[in-house]
């Protein structure tokens, strides 16, 4: 537990107070049955009623001391874990937030939403018991046993035969079921991937009707979690109808000797009952100490998961020292680029090499699987070159930082996110401190501009989750707008424009085209409508370059190019 010992160690105060307290609660607990030994070895023996009321009230001052150091102690050990757990979690979310594109990809977001959510509530329940019982326990347990020797030697050896044959089972309990915690939870995360695919991905499976398929397949996983849940269950289960078993053993075994005993007039009456609620207190904290065992085990196992996350390293790319910006006249620069995605042994691009001046317009196409995608998030630097290198204005992408790359690159994704808030609080997420006149200048080179002056609230109209109280087209953009409001060297388009009408598209291009800023575009698309107009085109086939220039170049010497040409614009011919 040195995990959440580190989280605990800024909330020392509670985590000490919180077991202090429960250890007065079991030192006030310890003295009951000799309280009550004296109630019948004198108060009962004698018929003395004074007495018996007194003690009576001596018993009812130790409940009450009792029960208000055991609520003292709940408050301290539940702010102490609560508050670990919350400085847990925000530093796994801030900790997963500088992962890259790469890193996100390999861990899954099913089991970073599993670690984050589900492992640290256990770890927090284990932090919980752990401060209430790790000592009182323990105490209460070898404490008894003590008591019981100064009442009687010799029952008190029942004691010393019962408590280690109980701790070897709790051990083997624990030594069972804790690989078995972790493959549940292992688990969990299969089927949250399974749900979180099947609600983002519920129209196509409605269109091409596969319910069933799905629906087996939830079924099946499901199962499997429950199996493994039943076979660690049946070995925790164990525990109790054990524990109870020895420690019924142990109380006859006391009452035995000690009946024997008090037979010889060594033992009194109240001395026994004593013994007997010593073993009892022992049986009550064994099970007490065995659920805890049984959740540590569990959170021992997610806080193993959870130690994973914040021990990976959040960004496996490489970055170079900064160097000095080149004055060499090209905004971009590909040399003899080759990339392919780790764990991946094909190469998505091979022996990419071109140049875009300032200023220029760069359009990408190729068929799907061409390499489109991956060759704009090599611009971006979401992941390192394989071979060759990349260069923006002379510097190679490792030398420029994170924070410079997002003010250069402003990047259109191909599937658009809004985010739950308002037009202004998503157009601000790109720059917070734009002004409103900024945000409409961004939204009229958008060709957005009309979507928000419809709008009743204006710029502060609602957005929902995911954008879906907007349609695909004015999705694409406010998406193009929070891009743009950040006047970016480098502006791309990644098939941002697929949800758009050709008019609005050509409105779309003249606008970036008259931007005063005049950024390098590059245009990701799979129409030459898109791209023909572009200063460059770059074909992409199987991740290759299949041919570069303009599109009258092109259509001369580029095959692949003059096949997707014509047969997109005798598609428009024949309509």
């Amino acid at each position: 537990m040195k995990f959440a010992a580190h989280y605990l160690a800024d909330y020392k105060k509670e985590s000490l107070l919180a077991p202090l307290f429960k250890m007065l609660e079991a030192i006030f607990e310890l003295l009951v049955p000799l309280v009550m030994a004296r109630i019948i070895d004198i108060g009962i023996a004698n018929g003395d009623r004074g007495y018996i009321l007194r003690h009576g009230g001596i018993l009812i001052l130790l409940a009450i001391i009792g029960l208000t150091v055991a609520i003292i102690a709940q408050w301290f050990s539940a702010k102490a874990a609560i508050n670990a757990s919350g400085r847990m979690r925000s530093d796994l979310f801030f900790h997963i937030m500088k992962f890259s594109r790469g890193t996100l990809e390999k861990e899954g977001t099913a089991a970073l939403v599993t670690r984050i959510t589900n492992d640290v509530n256990q770890v927090q329940n284990g932090m919980n018991m752990f401060l209430r019982l790790f000592l009182r326990s323990p105490f209460i347990v070898f404490g008894a046993m003590i008591m019981a020797f100064t009442v009687d030697v010799r029952a008190a050896l029942v004691f010393c035969v019962v408590i280690p044959v109980l701790g070897l089972v709790i051990y083997l309990v624990m030594r069972a079921t804790l690989p078995r915690f972790r493959r549940i939870q292992e688990g969990l995360e299969e089927i949250l991937l399974t749900v979180n695919e099947n609600l983002e991905g519920v129209r196509v499976i409605r269109a091409f009707r596969v319910e069933d398929a799905q629906d087996k397949r939830f079924m099946d996983e499901t199962s499997s979690l429950y199996d493994q849940q039943i076979g660690a269950g049946r070995i925790s289960a164990l525990l109790n109808p054990v524990t109870y078993a020895l420690i019924n053993l142990g109380i006859a075994a006391v009452l035995l000797v000690s009946g024997r005993q008090v037979g010889l007039g060594v033992l009194t009456q109240g001395e026994t009952v004593a013994l007997v609620n010593y073993m009892s207190q022992i049986l009550v904290e064994l099970i007490k100490l065995a659920n805890l065992i049984l959740l540590l085990t569990r959170a021992i196992s997610s806080a193993g998961r959870l130690e994973e996350i914040l021990n990976t390293e959040p960004d496996e790319r490489r970055h170079n020292e900064a160097s000095d910006i080149s004055d060499n006249g090209t905004a971009i620069e590909f040399d003899h680029l080759s990339f392919t995605y780790p764990g991946s042994r094909d190469y998505a691009l091979s022996d990419i090499s071109f140049t875009v001046k300032p200023g220029q317009t760069l359009g990408i196409i190729g068929g799907t699987g061409s390499g489109k995608s991956s060759l704009v998030r090599l611009i971006r630097h979401a992941y390192d070159p394989s071979e060759g290198t990349i260069s923006i204005d002379g510097r190679d992408i490792r030398s420029i930082s994170d924070d410079d790359m997002v003010h250069i690159v402003g990047n259109v994704p191909q599937r658009a996110e809004l985010f739950a808030g308002t037009i202004r609080y998503n157009l601000r997420l790109a720059k917070p401190d734009a002004t409103e006149d900024e945000m409409w200048q961004a939204l009229d080179a958008a060709q957005a501009k009309e979507i928000v002056e419809k709008k009743e609230k204006g710029l502060d109209e609602p957005v929902q989750r995911g954008g879906t109280n907007f349609s695909g087209g004015q999705k694409q953009r406010l998406t193009i707008a929070r891009a743009l409001i950040k006047k970016p060297q480098i502006l791309i388009l990644d098939d941002s424009a697929s949800a758009l009408d050709m008019l609005t598209e050509r409105h779309l291009r003249d606008a970036i085209a008259e931007l005063p800023w005049h950024p390098t575009t590059i245009t990701i698309s799979q129409r030459a409508s898109s791209v023909m107009s572009c200063d460059q085109i770059l074909v992409l086939d199987g991740g290759k370059c299949a041919g570069l220039g303009t599109s009258e170049e092109l259509l001369k010497t580029c095959p692949i190019y003059r096949e997707i040409y014509s047969t997109q614009f005798e598609l428009k011919e024949g309509a």
